[in-house]
């Protein structure tokens, strides 16, 4: 799906990092929500309150999830998962732009 459409945009940018990494908030009409982000290059450690998908737009990055021993390299157009209350880590090699889907 390359646009979303009779979304609400939350005007407020999701700031972290100092800067380095930047999203914005979309809501579908049955609450479900996205964001929308661009991340510089960087190590980043993230935690999750629900289940994210994350989809990598455009960049690469090598990313280590829970309960994994080692990095995996994430490239434009590919995705994975992280479960709910879990933290992981990424070594962003490139400006990455990519969409994160919560699941509850």
């Amino acid at each position: 799906m390359s646009e979303f459409k009779n979304v609400t945009v939350v005007k407020k940018a999701n700031i972290y990092f100092e800067g380095k990494v930047t999203s914005r908030t979309v809501i579908f009409p049955d609450g479900s929500k996205k964001t929308l982000g661009i991340m510089l290059p960087g190590k980043y450690e993230f935690g999750t309150a629900s289940k994210e998908i994350m989809e990598i737009l455009a960049g690469d990055l090598e990313i280590l999830l829970p309960e994994e021993k080692g990095w995996k390299t994430i490239k434009a157009g590919d995705s994975f998962e992280v479960p709910a209350q879990a933290k992981f880590s990424l070594n962003v090699k490139s400006i990455t732009d990519y969409c994160c889907s919560y699941i509850s």
